[in-house]
């Protein structure tokens, strides 16, 4: 893609362009920023009105049974459907930490598998810190974080020969946050099963961007969000997986009445559900629920594997962009250049990576503010939603990012932070 025409005759001949009127578009702005929260799906914005007006506003208590009680198995059916899973190895609720806390809480609970904790530096921080803490419960003297001495991609000869001398439980991200790298998720698995070991993957940078398979890469645990691709809202609930053998050999270590066998006998007794519903805890966010289904609703319907060669698509026209236009000044690409080991966002680094981004966000005249992400120390992150991004927003953002550093323009803005960046 060398010019805005030839972007523009991509867009026109887009597959999937005809889903971009499916979400809600700001005036004058180009988003890429879908991989920390993505746009909000018009349906989902029906489904809340509908549901605060007339299943809570007039239908009040009557709507759990109604509407909302089958909620949660409902939509963990569409993902099972997305994710190669059985309907019943799929629980919607919760957030990411907690249900990370409770598989690998009832992992180590079990005894299935050496108590030793094992990581990487390209790991999610909320991730490293649970794991911190478990190893106070379980009083395990340390957890095993493995430093790659870069922050593009993992060493995965360095991992495998970890696993097998260290063996344990494992806690990844399958696309890590900062670089976008992705893991070779079945050879992973399969190397672990060999080692009595056991990966939890956090997949919170790649459901909804790459396809998985749980059976298909013999996954055993994973849990994600559901806010980034998914489409699913600021703070959506998670899913977990479980595949059905395993359900049978751990235990929820958060044992609350949604948990219960018979949630509405409110016996003092607590008898776990024999299915992966013991895994619940307390009552499903309902506004939450309704509106993430639109999310998923979406990408079954575009579907996963159009989604993804879109993905690679714009990611390597934006990558040879960035290789000619902004490398000569000053950018350095931060993610693999390998599709294969990369998810679906692109990073970059500059020295004024932070003054950059407040440029970007900021506008410029008449041009649209182009929204991006920072992540310390110099990351400029950029999401490639394909559902909803344009090629010619590609080709926009990269003569926007040679022009702001041309012109020095970013010098104007702080290099202070505020809370969210």
């Amino acid at each position: 893609m060398n010019s805005l025409d030839e972007a523009k005759f991509l867009d026109q001949n887009d597959p999937l362009s005809r889903y971009r009127n499916r979400f809600f578009h700001p005036e004058n702005e180009i988003y890429f920023d879908g991989n920390s929260l993505g746009k909000m799906p018009i349906a989902a914005q029906y489904q809340l009105h509908k549901t605060i007006d007339e299943q809570w506003g007039k239908g009040l208590i009557g709507s759990w049974n109604n509407h909302w009680i089958d909620l949660p198995s409902r939509i963990a059916e569409k993902y099972s459907q997305l994710l190669g899973a059985k309907k019943d190895e799929i629980i919607i609720g919760e957030s990411t930490s907690v249900r990370l806390y409770q598989s690998i809480h009832a992992l180590l609970e079990s005894n299935l598998y050496p108590k030793q904790l094992v990581t990487d530096t390209l790991n999610f921080p909320s991730d490293l810190y649970i794991l911190d803490g478990l190893t106070r419960i379980f009083k395990i003297p340390k957890i095993l974080k493995l430093d790659y001495s870069q922050e593009i991609e993992a060493n995965v000869k360095k991992l495998k020969s970890s696993i097998k001398e260290s063996p344990g439980i494992i806690c990844l991200s399958l696309v890590s946050y900062k670089s976008s790298y992705l893991y070779p998720m079945k050879e992973l698995n399969e190397w672990a099963n060999n080692h009595r070991s056991i990966i939890v993957w956090d997949l919170s940078h790649a459901v909804g961007a790459v396809p998985i398979d749980f059976k298909a890469s013999a996954t055993l645990i994973a849990t994600g969000c559901t806010y980034k691709y998914m489409n699913g809202g600021p703070g959506a609930p998670a899913f977990l997986f479980i595949e059905k053998k395993l359900q049978t050999q751990i235990h929820n270590p958060i044992q609350g009445w949604f948990g219960h066998q018979n949630p509405f006998n409110f016996s003092d007794k607590y008898i776990a559900a024999n299915d992966i519903n013991k895994f619940a805890s307390g009552t499903p966010s309902v506004l939450s629920m309704q509106a993430m289904e639109a999310g998923i609703d979406i990408i079954l319907e575009a579907g996963i594997k159009k989604i993804r060669e879109k993905s690679i698509l714009q990611s390597e026209n934006l990558i040879d962009l960035v290789k000619k236009y902004l490398v000569p000044n000053g950018f350095h690409l931060e993610s693999p250049r390998n599709s294969l080991y990369r998810g679906s966002h692109i990073t970059l680094s500059h020295k004024s990576s932070w003054q950059i981004c407040q440029t970007l966000i900021s506008g410029n005249g008449n041009e649209p503010r182009i929204i991006p992400d920072f992540r310390p120390p110099n990351f400029i992150r950029f999401g490639i939603t394909p559902l909803y991004t344009k090629h010619d927003e590609i080709y926009q953002l990269v003569k926007r990012l040679e022009a702001i550093v041309k012109t020095k323009s970013f010098l104007s803005f702080t290099l202070e932070k505020p809370k969210v960046t």
